[in-house]
Parts: structure tokens; C-alpha cells; sequence
């Protein structure tokens, strides 16, 4: 067991942390509020040189970061400097003549340097410049036979004072010391603010804001354990302070030494990889192990807890021994869309993208042993390698109450180590009725895509990065009857196929490899394309679009062009975008290209300040097949919906208006009623339109409508009470419809 006060150094990664052992101690672990603490750390820093953090750890672990780090190591070295190199207790620089004033000056300079300094340098700094000034007012009454050795004692003080004022703890306390009464520690809060976590986890976290920090908003945020956000303009930052108090932060004393014991009686058990293979099954089974663990020890020490408190502890102990620590933490909050971890990982916090505020710094900073365990758990839940001959890997993140795609990178393509990305994905699919209401695109633009899912038409979701192309092509899926088998081929899991499962889909999830790493373990995108179609009729969805596959995609797109949807997404700002990016980059013919019906592009908008960022659907084109060369040139597009910007809406074009469209002429031509009929099929658009802006109005009483459990609800109701008023009357009218969906949507809100 370790000494009260004794200290250790450790090296993590590129950092060298000075750790002082506060247990027992009869002083609160403080740099800021208590002398001892601070000589005692001055002494080390003297001993073991200068660290990146100092730590003194105690119940709760507080950590001083480099700036202060440094700081206090620049007290260290004056101490060094005025004592041997200075030799400012030199008797012959003290008092050189008159060896009778030598007691008083040598207990001066001694009480400054030896007694103050090290625990209390700005007192150190007060006390030698209030002496150096009573000195200097005695030398101008002085005899002449005395100035010469009031002179000498002058010089030593009046090194003292330069030595300190080149501080930068003195520069940043000089606007507090007129007025300063030695002995008063208030000066150092200012100066001194450790970031504080508890000693079973990893990460630290600034519990305070900043001094002078202005509070823009503020929120919580949880599902099972509620965290508290608010979010800061610092002055002289660019970029918002997120900062987060977790639940992790919300706990007494007696709580933490709890959580602090039996995450090391965890630590014990190395799981296996086959653990991991069910990252939900490895949860579960701890949260069990964790719960009974936590209630017994909870019972041997007298502590009557809850068995709600218990789970909640048990919640905290799984996300920091199998889980992802505050990372799962950041990414419950529904407005936080990446997460970033640069490297070198400890020496600068995670980074947000916040929905409403752009990039934030937040207030925790990760360790690197941290990262190192999210690197293997990543390893093991891919199967995927991270090393330097494969410096990226691609993975996903599951939790109970996340969803999110997950990158980390290390040497040599991250020259300083590990980073990580992490992009959230909702925790429930997106709907079309969702994206109506966030104004991603409109009514019409809906039932369009409705219309043309049922129609079995091939689309590409075009888009830059993070423009919700991924969101959108699982919202389209929604759409899609749940009598039809859905095959999607991804190389990183990001589409919502368990919860599509769990709402009664027909649905089979392929892995592939990823584009980037390039794995041999993993069978290739193109080859998974292959066999999707060798698996039946089915719907085929493709993630993302990134490398060769695309040519497997085109084969898959003209084989099923009249079975069922052939649906990707794929990077490109407009369609010819995509059409130079698929032709002319990823080598796919452009006769081939005729294969798509249609293409969707969703792109980021800003408002005039810069500021804020929106996203919406700017265009809904079909491809025409009467082009050789090219499409545009040649109006091989046709642009079916373009986006209006003063409006804020997507309109339809005059070529959709007019029934000029091939792609839902074609869709109609397969449709008894619907062949040479163009009222009755833009009628049907116009009616699925209607539908989805019906929910959204009726969302106003009851929000859960527009989730994707409802929709899919309705959509079945929609098709099953069209096709019973056609049994009844023939060809229904829309109004009719309209009506009896109403009278059941209405009675649905009611429950």
C-alpha cells in the first residue's frame, strides 16, 4: 500500500504525469487552497524533473494540466536558480561588511526563499518586494559607511524579485497583488483549476466553466441517467465550450469508492474475443455481473441503497469497463452529430459537431491508456486488424442507447498515435414524415419518393459529407413494403436493419469489406453485390458507394430494375456529380448508367452569417436513356423537384407538373388503372403527399407518429385501405382515402 503523500511518475503515451498519493492525508488534495500540498509538489517536481500533469489522487482524482503543470515547475526552477546558481543565502552577499545585520537578513531571505516560496510564491513575491522597498527607503537615510553594505543586501532581494516577476504564475497573479494579504490563497483559484475525476475512471473533466464564461444554452440529456449540458462562449474562443457533467460526476463520496472497488475486481477478468462478438449479449452479461457485484459490496460496507441506484452504478461501471466512457455519454445527446479525438490523445479535448452550434470544445479530456482500450475493443467487436500495416479500421458502436459509426486511425498514417471519429446515427430510424417536419424536404418530395419505392424504380442518394444522404436512404426504407425481402450490403453497419427487424421487416444485413482497409478476411463489396442477387428477388440497399462495387451495383440495377428498389448512396453535389464520380472515377460505363431512374441529392446550406448550417434535399432528378456522350448536354436530366432557397422548400418543376416524366410514366405503365392516365398517377402522388403531411400535423398532439414504428403502421394502412375501397367502388377516389386514413390516424392519436 502507498504512502500518504508519496508520489510516482508515469508515462502515458507522450505525456510524463507526476501522481501524488492523497489517500490518508490529512490535508484536501489542493494545490490551490492548501501550502503544504503545493511545497510538497514543488519538492517533487524538484526530484523527478517536469511533468505534463500533476495528479493528486485521492477519492476523486485532480488533475493539474500542462499550463499549470508548467507553471509550477517554473517555481521549482527559480527555487533552483536563487538558491544555487544565485546563492542568494550567500553570508557574503547578505551582509559583506556589517556581519551584525546578518541574522536579521539571513532570516529574511530564508522565510522568502526556503519557507514561502515553494508553497506560496506569490507570497514569496510580496514579501521580498515590500522588504526590498523597506530596504531601499532605509538606504536613502543611511550613513555613508552603511550604503555600501545596505547596497549588496539590496541586490539579493532585488534578484529575488526580477527572478519571480519572469514567472508566469506571478505575471498572471500581478493585477491581484496590490492589496494582497500573504497568506490569502484565493489568488491561486484564479490561477490553479484542476479538472477532477473519479479515481475508477480514465478520462478527466473540467467540473467547473471557466471564469467569465457566458452561458448561451443549456439541457439535459439521457435516456436512463441524465447528464446536464451547457453551452459557453469562453472569451478570446473561437469555438462554444460543450460542457458536460455526466452522471458519473453526480455521485457522494461513498458511492465512488463503491464504483472504484468493484471496477477493480472487474479488471481482474480479461474477456475473451468471443465475448465480443455479441457487443449487446457482453453488455448484458456485465450490467448482470456489475448489479449483483455492486449490491453485495454495497451490503458488506452498510450502505443502504436503492436497486435503482444500483443499476444506475451498474450503467456507469459497464460504460467504463466493456463500453466507451463519456464518448456514450456525448453521443446520447440527440444534437451532437460527430464526436472527435485527435491526437495525441490527452494533450487537447474532445471535439463536437453540434447541430445548432457548430464545432464545440468540450470539457473532457480522454487518457491515452483510455484510447488504447477502445482501440482493442474496437479490434475485437470488427474482427477488423489495427496496426501499422492496417492504420485505419471502420466499426460501429451499439449501445442500448447508441448508435453511431466509429473510425480510428493510428501511426504511421496519425504520426502522433491514436484518433478516433465517431459519427451518430439516431437511435430510432428516420422517417419521410420526420424529414417533412425538420423541412429536409416537403410534403410533395415525399409522397414522390413513396410513389416511386412502390414503383420499383433504382435511386442514388447523392450528397456531400454529412448531408443525411445515409438518414435519408434509411428513411426510404421505411417506405418499403414489409412483404418484400430487403438485402443491404455495407462495409461499416450504419443502416437501422435491427430496429427494421424488430418492426417485423423481412431483412438480411451483409458485411463487406471495408474500401479503405481493404481486410482479405472480409469478401469484397462487389462480391457481396453478386450474391445479394443470387439470394432471391429481393430489395437491395447499398450503404455507401465508394470504390469497384459500383460496377456490380449497375449489373445490379439493370438485372433488378423491374423486381424490385435498387437504392446506394454515393458522394456528389448534383447529379452530374454523381454521374462524373460513377463513370468517369469509378470506371462504370456511362450506357450503364442509363440504369438509374432517379437521383436524390441532399446537400449542407448555410444562412448568410456563416453560421448556422441546414440540410435539406436541393433536387429529386430522373435519368433519362436517350443520351450517348453526355447527360447534361444531351438533357439526359430532368429535373423533377428543385429547391427553392427563399422559400425554403423543395417545388415541383414544369416537366413534373406536365407529366413529362419517363421514370413515373413507367411506374404507371405497369399499373392497370395508371396506363395512359397521368391525372390518376400524379393524383396518387398528390394523395401519398397529403398522407405524410397529415402526420405531420397530427404529430402536434402526439410526436411519436412521425417514429418509425407508426409509419410503417400507416403505410400499410394507407395501401390496405386503398385496396379495400377499390374492391368496394372500383378505382378509389383520393378524398375518400384521405378521409377514412384521417378517421383511423385520429382514433390512433386519441389511445
Amino acid at each position: 500500500m502507498k504512502k500518504p503523500c508519496s508520489y510516482t511518475v508515469e508515462i502515458e503515451g507522450n505525456q510524463k504525469n507526476l501522481i501524488v498519493n492523497c489517500v490518508g492525508c490529512m490535508f484536501y488534495p489542493s494545490l490551490e487552497d492548501n501550502f503544504a500540498c503545493m511545497e510538497r509538489v514543488v519538492n517533487y517536481i524538484l526530484e523527478a524533473g517536469t511533468p505534463t500533469n500533476i495528479i493528486l489522487s485521492s477519492t476523486r482524482n485532480f488533475i493539474y494540466p500542462k499550463e499549470q503543470a508548467e507553471m509550477l515547475a517554473e517555481i521549482a526552477t527559480t527555487y533552483k536558480v536563487l538558491t544555487k546558481e544565485k546563492n542568494v543565502l550567500d553570508i557574503n552577499k547578505l551582509a559583506p561588511f556589517n556581519r551584525a545585520a546578518l541574522g536579521e537578513r539571513i532570516s529574511i531571505v530564508r522565510d522568502i526563499v526556503l519557507g514561502t516560496l515553494r508553497g506560496d510564491p506569490v507570497g514569496a513575491y510580496v514579501k521580498a518586494l515590500r522588504e526590498l522597498r523597506r530596504q531601499k527607503a532605509r538606504y536613502e537615510l543611511a550613513p555613508p559607511g552603511e550604503k555600501r553594505d545596505l547596497q549588496s543586501f539590496i541586490s539579493v532581494l532585488n534578484d529575488i524579485v526580477e527572478t519571480l516577476e519572469g514567472t508566469k504564475l506571478i505575471k498572471r497573479a500581478m493585477p491581484k497583488i496590490p492589496g494582497y494579504s500573504v497568506g490569502d490563497r484565493s489568488i491561486y483559484r484564479d490561477i490553479f483549476e484542476p479538472l477532477i475525476k473519479p479515481n475508477f475512471m480514465l478520462t478527466r473533466l473540467m467540473a467547473e466553466p471557466p471564469a467569465k464564461a457566458v452561458e448561451i444554452d443549456s439541457y439535459t440529456i439521457g435516456k436512463f441517467d441524465k447528464s446536464d449540458v451547457t453551452i459557453l462562449k469562453v472569451p478570446n474562443k473561437v469555438q462554444l465550450l460543450y460542457h458536460i457533467i455526466p452522471p458519473e460526476f453526480r455521485l457522494d463520496e461513498a458511492e465512488y469508492a463503491l464504483l472504484d472497488e468493484a471496477r477493480n475486481i472487474l479488471a481482474k477478468h480479461k474477456p475473451t474475443e468471443k465475448e465480443f462478438v455479441d457487443p449487446k449479449r457482453t453488455r448484458d452479461v456485465f450490467f448482470s455481473i456489475s448489479r449483483d457485484l455492486l449490491e453485495q459490496l454495497a451490503k458488506s460496507k452498510g450502505m443502504n441503497l436503492k436497486y435503482k441506484e444500483i443499476e444506475r452504478l451498474a450503467r456507469i461501471l459497464v460504460r467504463l469497463t466493456v463500453g466507451f466512457g463519456l464518448v456514450e455519454v456525448l453521443l446520447e445527446d440527440e444534437l451532437v452529430e460527430d464526436v472527435y479525438i485527435n491526437a495525441p490523445i490527452g494533450s487537447e479535448p474532445i471535439f463536437v459537431k453540434h447541430a445548432k452550434y457548430g464545432e464545440c470544445f468540450t470539457n473532457i479530456i480522454p487518457s491515452y491508456t483510455e484510447a488504447e482500450a477502445w482501440a482493442s475493443r474496437f479490434r475485437m467487436i470488427s474482427g477488423r486488424p489495427l496496426d501499422e500495416a492496417n492504420p485505419v479500421l471502420d466499426t460501429e458502436i451499439i449501445t442500448p442507447t447508441v448508435f453511431a459509426r466509429a473510425t480510428a486511425v493510428q501511426n504511421p498514417l496519425s504520426p502522433h498515435g491514436l484518433s478516433f471519429a465517431f459519427r451518430r446515427h439516431r437511435a430510432k430510424p428516420w422517417t419521410l414524415p420526420l424529414f417533412v417536419k425538420n423541412k429536409f424536404l416537403s410534403p410533395l418530395a415525399a409522397g414522390l419518393i413513396s410513389f416511386l419505392v412502390d414503383g420499383a424504380r433504382t435511386m442514388l442518394i447523392g450528397g456531400t459529407r454529412g448531408s443525411g444522404k445515409t438518414s435519408l436512404l434509411s428513411a426510404i426504407m421505411v417506405e418499403i413494403m414489409r412483404k418484400y425481402r430487403i438485402i443491404t450490403v455495407e462495409d461499416t453497419l450504419e443502416l437501422p436493419v435491427s430496429q427494421l427487424k424488430d418492426l417485423g421487416f423481412n431483412i438480411l444485413s451483409m458485411k463487406v469489406r471495408s474500401a479503405i482497409t481493404g481486410g482479405k478476411a472480409e469478401m469484397s463489396a462487389s462480391d457481396g453485390i453478386r450474391t445479394a442477387l443470387r439470394l432471391g428477388d429481393s430489395c437491395l440497399v447499398i450503404g455507401e458507394v465508394r470504390s469497384k462495387e459500383a460496377v456490380a451495383l449497375y449489373e445490379a440495377m439493370r438485372v433488378g430494375a423491374l423486381a424490385n428498389v435498387v437504392m446506394g448512396t454515393i458522394h456528389g453535389d448534383s447529379p452530374y456529380g454523381v454521374f462524373d464520380r460513377v463513370v468517369n472515377d469509378l470506371g462504370v460505363p456511362r450506357t450503364s448508367f442509363k440504369a438509374t431512374d432517379i437521383i436524390i441529392i441532399a446537400n449542407k446550406l448555410r444562412s448568410p452569417g456563416m453560421i448556422e448550417e441546414m440540410r435539406r434535399v436541393v433536387s429529386i432528378t430522373e435519368v433519362r436513356k436517350h443520351w450517348e456522350e453526355d447527360p447534361v448536354r444531351e438533357k439526359g436530366f430532368v429535373n423533377l423537384m428543385e429547391y427553392n432557397a427563399k422559400k425554403d422548400t423543395l417545388e415541383p418543376t414544369p416537366a413534373l407538373l406536365e407529366g413529362e416524366s419517363e421514370v413515373i410514366k413507367a411506374v404507371g405503365s405497369r399499373v392497370r388503372e395508371w396506363i395512359g392516365n397521368w391525372d390518376r398517377i400524379w393524383d396518387n402522388i398528390l394523395l401519398r403527399a397529403k398522407i405524410k403531411e397529415l402526420m405531420v400535423k397530427y404529430s402536434e398532439k402526439d410526436p411519436s407518429i412521425l417514429e418509425a414504428d407508426f409509419v410503417v403502421i400507416a403505410n400499410d394502412m394507407f395501401h390496405n385501405i386503398f385496396t379495400k375501397l377499390a374492391e368496394e367502388q372500383g378505382y378509389p377516389e383520393s378524398e375518400r382515402v384521405l378521409e377514412e386514413f384521417e378517421s383511423w390516424l385520429k382514433k390512433k392519436v386519441r389511445k
